[in-house]
């Protein structure tokens, strides 16, 4: 009895080998198909270029930073270094941005000013690009609510919602972010006011990972039309987190007067903001 055991875990092993060799073979294949040979584009300079003035701060602190577009399967952005960078206001003011690390451009003496339009002017890599946009301006945060709702499969979950008041007297859009540990990269909602103008807005956030602890910060931002139409193609083609990946064909509000077939990703904004910061309870 004990050799027909013996004979039997035997045969089983041998078939488990060469059942696991099968399933080696069968998945290198399905890798060397997989593993496409993507052809690599045209590379292109990226500008992200958010001038935010957030309530209650001075604003004189911007940050613009300048990269390249990579090949899909590479893991790191490349920065574009050298370039030269400045934003001038409508009365000739100019506010330079110097270069603080790799493909980071800091300016420390900023002047924001509500409604007043603003020109991004950049020289990198022998083009040069330019953007105009106006600072546009938000109400305040005025409260955090906090509430347990079931999510799409049945399970509850916690959710945020804050509120702010749409003033009566123009059209008005919105972008806001939500940030926390629990969360690679932040979130974005856009809301315009269409249905609610004059009225209260409310904006809600819930993720399966949100628990009693976390800190979540909600920025709202006040932005033009034409931004909140850039930001819908983003958020419509990539979800919620448009700025994890490159954007894609997307093309914003920099023109590359050099070479306008030579043209540039990104898009020059300039918002006023609210930031709350909000502890899960």
């Amino acid at each position: 009895m004990s050799m027909q055991r013996i004979n039997k875990y035997n045969f089983k092993s041998k078939a488990l080998v060469l059942f696991s060799l099968f399933c080696v073979l069968f998945l290198s294949s399905c890798e060397d198909v997989v593993n496409l040979d993507l052809e690599t584009g045209q590379t292109r300079i990226v500008v992200d270029a958010e001038i935010l003035w957030f309530k209650g701060t001075a604003g004189n602190e911007q940050t613009i930073k300048i990269s390249k577009t990579a090949p899909y399967y590479n893991n790191t952005t490349p920065k574009v270094s050298g370039a030269q960078v400045r934003v001038e206001n409508s009365t000739g003011t100019v506010f330079t941005f110097n270069e603080t690390e790799p493909g980071v451009y800091k300016c420390t003496n900023f002047v924001p000013v509500l409604n007043a339009d603003y020109t991004l002017y950049v020289q990198a890599e022998g083009q040069s690009l330019t953007a105009t946009e106006k600072l546009t301006s938000v109400t305040p945060i005025d409260r955090v609510e906090q509430a347990v709702v079931p999510d799409f499969g049945g399970e509850d979950v916690i959710e945020l919602t804050f509120y702010y008041k749409d003033p009566a007297d123009q059209v008005n859009y919105y972008l806001s972010d939500f940030k926390s540990s629990f969360l690679i990269y932040p979130e974005y909602d856009l809301t315009d006011d269409d249905f609610f103008n004059g009225n209260e807005i409310s904006n809600r956030f819930n993720h399966e990972d949100m628990k009693a602890g976390n800190t979540v910060d909600i920025t709202n931002r006040g932005i033009s039309k034409n931004f909140y139409n850039y930001m819908n193609l983003l958020l419509e083609i990539y979800g919620g987190s448009p700025f994890s990946i490159p954007p894609g064909n997307i093309r914003g509000n920099i023109v590359n007067t050099t070479d306008a077939n030579n043209y540039a990703f990104g898009y020059f904004r300039l918002c006023e903001a609210d930031k709350v910061s909000y502890l899960v309870k």
